[in-house]
């Protein structure tokens, strides 16, 4: 069975692909937009879904609560600089270097969570919580996608 751990690190390696393929593209394209939207769209069903499947259990526990808190912190730095680029033309120059600052951002995240959060969750949460939390999890972010 699949664990939350194996879960997250489903979308954290989506989200890794799709920014490499967004900072290669160039100005006002459909395919800037296409990717664009994809990536704001994950980004925003793992965070719901991760918030409340993984942080908010996590939070209950002395040994995980800051790690959880400040990832979720990182998430709403995350939804301020997604906003940037939705209020910036697709064709600006500071929109590349914006996306390159979220990507910047996203892969820090997604790092600090697999190397350090994972390490702690792993330790305080069950073997049955681990698989129950990534059931939870999937059906949200497919309920998310409109599957």
């Amino acid at each position: 069975m699949k664990t939350i751990f194996e879960a997250l690190r489903e979308s954290h390696d989506k989200q890794r692909r799709l920014f490499e393929s967004l900072v290669d593209t160039h100005g006002d394209t459909s395919k800037r937009e296409g990717l664009f939207a994809a990536l704001k769209a994950e980004l925003e069903h793992h965070a719901n879904a991760e918030e409340r499947h993984f942080y908010v259990p996590l939070m209950k526990y002395d040994n995980t609560q800051e790690k959880a808190r400040h990832s979720v912190a990182e998430h709403h730095e995350i939804d301020e600089l997604v906003e940037t680029l939705e209020q910036t033309d697709f064709s600006s120059p500071s929109w590349l270097a914006n996306a390159k600052k979220l990507q910047h951002l996203v892969v820090h995240h997604l790092d600090e969570e697999e190397q350090e959060v994972f390490q702690v969750a792993g330790k305080a949460l069950s073997d049955a919580q681990k698989t129950d939390l990534a059931g939870s999890y999937d059906a949200m972010m497919a309920e998310q996608e409109g599957g």
